[in-house]
């Protein structure tokens, strides 16, 4: 194609070229005066036109020689494009996927980060965890692994690797603890006695059991924590045979024991049982009047009591015989069917007998005044419980303000964290609170009670009383009363 081109290219100059010769030859025969002919133009074309299919014939040979290097030079370019496109595609391709792959590392690395955050809060919470369930027995011996864990999260010059190897160490010692629990585990270690003193010894822990054994033999026990205190502490046991089988266990790794199944709260329990005594002195100086009131209370009660047992009432069947002997008018018989009536019932009776030829309103006052010296001696010196039933209450309500009082006082010195030092005053302020209801309670129905029975014989006198009158007044033996006529007085002269 380029060689076509080529020639026509050189056939239009080589035209080009031809118009200027013809109008030369023409000029130059004119000029010579000759006239040009045909012949003599076409001659000079034909010498130009074999002039230019040489030119023509040397350029297609140059064109022919330059032919192959230009055609394979064509094909290694051809041929380098097409490696180039290749490798462009791959190049874009790789790019593409290289993009891709970067977008999804991306994804990935945000997902590992929340996923190492995740984890890291984990173990921080399993760190915090594991640190408070352990026993107090057990936190000298996995000190050093869980002071490493909780460091390191803080420590600027670990990386998220070690920082994890560190807390992973702690969670492998944990899973060992869980392994040891299985069968129990033994090990070396320091605890406080009953009397403060710091004992080496052994421990063995079985689940949640801790037993403790001092190296020479004389402290053995449950160790439990004891508030206030760091180190852990030993709890004897109140039964030899258990101390025993705890110490063999102990010393030996090996044994059968008795496990309490309360997990050391019935070691606690017992620990705070008291006596009678103890729990009176803890009720502080109020508790002395409550005791010294319920004392007195208690004496008069008894006394009352006693008093008022002894006293006789009569029967239905002995007072229908009184008055059946007043309504025939036989004094005799009157004075004799009294006579064996006792108490306070046949006192008044006795009395009314005395005054039997007496006027009515008389035998009355007579009798009356008996009923109420009888009734002052039946309820003497009950008002008196009846005061200790209400004022107990209130002698508990003072000392269960001194009680408070000094748990503030304590709470100003000590602070609100340490419970055990403000248990003293909240002890006091209870314990009168209910020594109050103990004392008032009983007191109040023991005076009930004595009340009730003072009434009914009060009541009992006045019933018999209005019978005997009554029956008095329908027989021959009551007097008449005198009535006396009202004196005048002396009315003024007039003058």
């Amino acid at each position: 194609m380029k060689l076509t081109q080529t020639i026509l290219a050189r056939l239009a100059a080589l035209t080009l070229f031809a118009a200027p010769v013809l109008a030369q030859g023409a000029e130059a025969a004119k000029s010579e005066g000759a006239t040009p002919t045909f012949d003599d133009a076409r001659g000079t074309v034909r010498r130009q036109l074999d002039e230019s299919i040489l030119e023509i014939n040397r350029l297609r040979e140059e064109i022919t020689a330059e032919r192959l290097p230009l055609n394979r030079r064509l094909s290694e370019v051809e041929a380098e494009l097409s490696r180039a496109r290749t490798e462009s595609q791959q190049v874009s391709r790789s790019l593409n996927a290289g993009t891709l792959a970067m977008t999804n590392a991306k994804g990935e690395l945000t997902k590992l980060q929340e996923q190492e955050r995740y984890l890291s809060g984990l173990l921080s919470d399993y760190v915090r965890k594991f640190d408070s369930a352990l026993h107090i027995a057990e936190i000298k011996r996995y000190a050093d692994v869980i002071s490493a864990a909780q460091l390191a999260p803080e420590n600027k010059n670990l990386d998220s690797q070690a920082i994890f190897r560190t807390q992973v160490e702690l969670v492998s010692a944990s899973l060992g603890r869980l392994e040891e629990a299985l069968g129990g585990a033994r090990y070396e270690g320091s605890a406080v006695d009953g009397l403060g003193v710091v004992r080496q010894g052994a421990f063995v822990q079985v689940g949640p059991v801790v037993l403790f054994r001092s190296a020479d033999g004389t402290t053995v026990g449950t160790v439990d924590e004891r508030l206030g205190s760091q180190e852990p502490t030993v709890f004897t046991f109140f039964d030899p045979a258990d101390a025993a089988d705890a110490s063999a266990l102990c010393a030996n790794g090996q044994g059968s024991f008795t496990l309490d199944p309360t997990m050391g709260n019935a070691h606690k329990m017992a620990q705070t049982e008291e006596t009678l005594t103890e729990h009176i002195l803890k009720g502080g100086p109020v508790m002395w009047p409550i005791l010294a009131l319920a004392a007195a209370a208690l004496l008069v009660a008894l006394y009352k009591w006693g008093y008022l047992a002894m006293q006789r009432t009569p029967s239905k069947a002995q007072l229908d015989e009184v008055l059946s002997a007043v309504g025939h008018g036989d004094v005799n018989a009157v004075r004799e069917k009294v006579g064996q009536l006792k108490g306070p019932v046949g006192r008044m009776l006795a009395i009314g007998v005395e005054h039997i030829r007496e006027p009515r309103e008389l035998i009355e006052e007579a009798m009356y005044e008996s009923v109420l010296t009888s009734k002052q001696k039946l309820t003497g010196m009950l008002p008196f419980v009846a005061i200790a039933a209400s004022s107990a209450p209130l002698l508990g309500l003072l000392g269960t303000v001194t009680g408070i009082i000094n748990t503030f006082k304590r709470i100003t010195v000590f602070g609100s964290g340490d419970v055990k030092s403000l248990s003293g005053g909240i002890s006091e302020a209870l314990i009168t609170t209910e020594w109050g209801l103990i004392v008032a309670i009983p007191a109040l129905l023991i005076h009930a009670f004595l009340s009730r029975k003072a009434r009914g014989i009060v009541g009992q006198m006045e019933s018999s009383a209005v019978a005997f009158v009554n029956e008095l007044s329908r027989s021959k033996l009551e007097k008449p009363a005198v009535h006396r006529a009202p004196e005048r007085k002396p009315t003024p002269a007039k003058v």
